[in-house]
């Protein structure tokens, strides 16, 4: 009979177990994003490679991982969660292995673009499984888990980084993966549940791959071009793009009419799919850009060293990491739209000092602002995640987790770029003034968070109580209120 949840439902010990499995192997993607973003300077001096044929080793992983993600929905029907997890993960250890290896930059850039199709394919299935586990209860504390990795990355990957590129050789960079991985892949072969056999193998949508695959990468190649080209105008800016525009958009009048696509954007017709994608696209704007600028200011602006560097931003971490728990809980309690706000609000509020900054300015006092802008990361991250999975079946969650990645992913790489562009014109305003450019990139960066704000107002408001049906014909996700 029909039974109405408790409000106060906690997280499945079964849920936490699955979703501690899989971020053990799934924070060697994360460290090695950002360790790797910390060592461009270092590989192009050592590989004795141009800074443009080094940003490849940025943009090969980043292309390689946009093409993977649309690959979880068909593959997780094929071969199964657990499968599927071991493969990938397997995939990105061989490539962190081999980037190690890497005899010179070609060889090092190849290697990367098989680290970037494992761990393209890692997110959206670290993120299904966990939401399929979790049956559609207590979303907000289920994303603390997702958003686990993701919160430590700042906090110990510039460290990490810096650290080696001080003391060691870049290679160890790579090497740091290995035991992630390794131990990733025990704990999931004991305790992940074994694969239950398809009666009918789906086929690949090999027409729809063709078309957003390439769709993806196209945008990727074309924005990060437009950090290193001559802005937006530039041919090698304006051809990627036009091409990713369209193929994506051939893509969405195809999916539209197929029974089952590769991803299915009809899922944008729910609207805590379509607000949390667009959410997470613009936050794209609002936090990934001002992630791209901070190490760079310490860097330029106040002459850190890389190490120097991750240290100073380690307080943004702690904020992000010790906000997650109450964070989660409020989520599920009052609903995403009123913690996002918030969350923008507080990045908006604690960017401003930047904008007045320069390298006389107290360390100490940065370092507290750092620690309050990253709260409002982790209070914004956690319930725009959570919120695109209420009232999901378990078929949806994983097309879902493809639409939100892919938003965030786009939405992150024209974030830096634009804020990119932005720093490189105002140096030039500011004749070489570079502590002048990085307060005016900061303000954008502020202004961004302002209309993040604005935004947050189409997500769902507070989630009513879940309902309970009989087992027979509960679906995977039970189907969440939406009180707008």
């Amino acid at each position: 009979m029909a039974a109405t949840a408790p409000a106060d439902d906690k997280v499945d010990p079964k849920v936490i177990k699955t979703g501690l499995i899989l971020v053990v192997g799934f924070i060697a993607v994360v460290f090695d994003t950002t360790i790797v973003s910390v060592a461009l300077h270092t590989l192009s001096r050592d590989l004795n490679a141009t800074v443009s044929t080094i940003q490849w080793i940025t943009t090969g992983y980043l292309l390689a991982l946009g093409m993977a993600v649309p690959l979880s929905t068909w593959a997780l029907r094929r071969f199964g969660g657990k499968r599927l997890w071991m493969f990938a993960l397997t995939v990105f250890l061989v490539g962190s292995i081999g980037s190690s290896l890497a005899w010179n930059v070609d060889s090092l850039i190849a290697w990367r673009v098989v680290q970037g199709v494992g761990g393209g394919l890692l997110f959206p299935v670290l993120t299904t499984l966990i939401m399929q586990a979790a049956g559609g209860k207590a979303l907000g504390r289920t994303v603390t888990l997702i958003a686990l990795p993701a919160l430590l990355g700042p906090i110990l990957g510039p460290l990490v980084g810096g650290a080696i590129l001080t003391h060691l050789s870049w290679r160890f960079m790579f090497w740091v993966n290995v035991p992630f991985c390794l131990v990733g892949l025990v704990l999931a072969a004991k305790y992940l549940p074994r694969d239950a056999v398809a009666p009918v193998r789906p086929k690949l949508d090999v027409l729809g791959f063709a078309l957003l695959a390439p769709g993806i990468a196209a945008l990727i190649l074309g924005l990060s071009n437009a950090g290193t080209a001559a802005g937006f105008g530039h041919p090698a800016v304006v051809i990627p793009l036009a091409i990713g525009v369209a193929l994506m958009l051939a893509f969405c009048l195809y999916a539209l009419r197929k029974i089952e696509p590769l991803a299915d954007i009809r899922l944008f017709a729910k609207r805590p799919v379509a607000s949390s994608s667009a959410v997470l696209f613009f936050s794209g704007f609002a936090l990934y850009g001002a992630m791209l600028l901070l190490p760079l200011f310490y860097q330029e602006a106040r002459g850190a060293t890389p190490l120097s560097a991750g240290i100073m931003l380690i307080p943004q971490g702690i904020g992000a990491l010790l906000c997650r728990g109450i964070v989660g809980r409020l989520t599920d309690k009052i609903g995403a739209r009123p913690i996002a706000m918030v969350g923008f609000v507080i990045i908006a509020v604690s960017t401003i000092p930047f904008c007045y900054a320069d390298p006389k300015t107290n360390s100490w006092l940065l370092a507290l602002w750092l620690l309050l802008r990253g709260i409002g990361l982790g209070t914004v991250t956690i319930p725009v995640m959570a919120v695109a999975y209420l009232g999901l079946d378990k078929a949806q969650i994983a097309h879902a987790s493809v639409l939100t990645r892919t938003a965030q992913q786009i939405g992150g790489s024209f974030g830096t770029a634009i804020l990119a562009v932005i720093l490189e014109s105002a140096a030039a305003a500011h004749h070489g003034d570079i502590t002048a450019a990085f307060n005016v990139a900061f303000w954008w960066s502020v202004g961004f968070a302002g209309v993040a704000v604005l935004l947050s107002l189409w997500l769902p408001g507070r989630p009513g109580r879940p309902v309970r049906r009989d087992a027979a014909a509960a679906p995977a996700v039970a189907p969440a209120v939406v009180r707008t």
